[in-house]
């Protein structure tokens, strides 16, 4: 096997290993903002998922993406939020992201639709290589919504992944 397969092999081996929290998982108490960005990046770490600023954050309140602290101070709902949409801004707009947790929600409650993606996500993980059994059932369409929006940060992080492994230094060419 060739070292940059096995390298990739071994990436996949350690992403099927991550631990996402679930809702019940998460801060019961509020938090500051270095705190949130400290466990945010924490948590999303392993993946390889860049690290979430202050900066952004408050361009995510800014931008009502997430709702603003109150007195300083952020809760469940908003890490939750926060944790979300630092999985799926790169593959999306932030309205786009605002959007699709709003329709997921005028359904189900929050705490729902939150552990059925951070689900979705840790078995696509799992499952992925082998690509066909890496959605669960889809009952309906938020369920369809929440595993195309999983299956498009699954190839993103595998899609950058393979490209740093196999890139190789480009050389510029002098005249």
């Amino acid at each position: 096997m060739a070292y940059n397969e096995e390298q990739y092999e071994q990436w996949e081996q350690k992403l099927k290993q991550v631990e996402l929290p679930l809702w019940a998982d998460l801060p019961k108490f509020e938090l500051y903002m270095d705190q949130l960005v400290a466990l945010v990046n924490e948590t999303l770490g392993p993946i390889g998922i860049d690290k979430v600023t202050p900066a952004m954050i408050n361009n995510y309140v800014k931008n009502k993406a997430i709702m603003a602290p109150v007195k300083r101070k952020y809760q469940t709902m908003q890490v939750a939020d926060l944790i979300l949409i630092s999985l799926l801004k790169p593959a999306f707009s932030l309205e786009t992201i605002r959007h699709g947790i709003d329709q997921v929600t005028a359904n189900i409650y929050p705490q729902q639709a939150y552990d059925t993606f951070i689900k979705r996500l840790l078995f696509s993980f799992k499952n992925m290589d082998s690509r066909n059994s890496r959605a669960l059932e889809e009952k309906n369409l938020n369920d369809k919504l929440m595993q195309v929006a999983v299956n498009v940060i699954i190839d993103r992080i595998q899609s950058e992944k393979l490209l740093a492994i196999i890139q190789k230094p480009l050389t510029k060419v002098t005249k």
